[in-house]
């Protein structure tokens, strides 16, 4: 990698990867129609009796937990940061592993909600239908054949889902984090940063690489301590199967045009032409 000196001006640094996608109100109505509705046989036997729903909750894809407590806040009309009190008396069905934080087990689907709900109740549902979807044999399968554990691959799918621009290129993101791994290279991903700084942004600074933070991926080696986001089904494919291939860097210079090598060279040029293109977006 090259160094270059901090800036107070965002410049685009030489990294493996580029999402940052900025999370809008807009990419979350959109997302309403693609949710997945938690059918009725996720439910306990105590939760099939409750009334019909008066109406429901969407999760995106992608959401952090910070997101999903602020969304039950305001649909259950609940004073900000109850959600997230919740979260730590809940009794939620966590893996060791997480040592108690849901992140990325608040699973993205449309959730029912009624006179009943209570931001427990909510969040149990979520995290229960998670375990459900991340137990199923092929998650198992494949996180071993990967040689990681299961939540280490919701980790992965995490990642995947916040750097992917298109669902086709989640695989390859998926590889390029293997590839990585076995090399014993840092991941450097913007999206961990963008995590640790509570943000999403496309630009990312050479101090923010320097960040002193367990979720610093330009720093610090293996994967952050948690998911950074509650990935969908598609992530976690990506994450159990990854497409074959040698990438190490990847950049998308433009919509729909991720490029994905392992020649370093190849890299420094494409993300040239991404800075390019966003001094020209700016400039317009």
């Amino acid at each position: 990698m090259v160094n270059e000196p901090p800036d107070a001006r965002p410049r685009r640094r030489l990294r493996p990867t580029r999402r940052g996608k900025v999370v809008l109100i807009v990419g979350a109505l959109l997302l309403v129609s693609a949710a997945v509705l938690v059918p009725l046989t996720l439910l306990g036997p105590d939760e099939e009796k409750r009334e019909s729903p008066r109406s429901t909750l969407v999760i995106p894809e992608g959401h952090r937990a910070s997101q999903v407590y602020a969304a039950v806040d305001r649909e259950l009309g609940l004073k900000p940061g109850s959600t997230r009190k919740a979260a730590s008396t809940a009794d939620l069905a966590l893996p060791a592993q997480a040592e108690g934080n849901p992140e990325g087990y608040l699973f993205p689907a449309t959730y029912p909600l009624d006179s009943a709900t209570t931001p427990s109740s909510l969040l149990r549902y979520m995290t229960d239908t998670a375990r459900k979807r991340f137990g199923a044999d092929h998650i198992t399968a494949g996180s071993q054949r990967n040689n990681v554990t299961v939540y280490d691959t919701v980790t992965i799918a995490s990642i995947v889902q916040a750097e992917a621009d298109t669902a086709a290129d989640m695989g390859k993101v998926a590889r390029v984090v293997y590839n990585r791994l076995l090399k014993d290279m840092p991941l450097q991903m913007d999206s961990t940063l963008n995590y640790a700084l509570k943000r999403s942004t496309l630009d990312t600074s050479s101090a923010d690489t320097r960040i002193d933070s367990p979720y610093n991926s330009y720093e610090r080696k293996g994967l952050p301590p948690t998911p950074i986001g509650n990935p969908g089904e598609e992530a976690l494919r990506a994450a159990t199967s990854p497409t074959p291939g040698p990438w190490l860097y990847f950049v998308t210079v433009g919509p729909g045009d991720t490029r994905f090598t392992d020649d370093y060279d190849e890299q420094r040029r494409n993300v040239e032409e991404f800075n390019r293109n966003r001094r020209t977006a700016k400039e317009s």
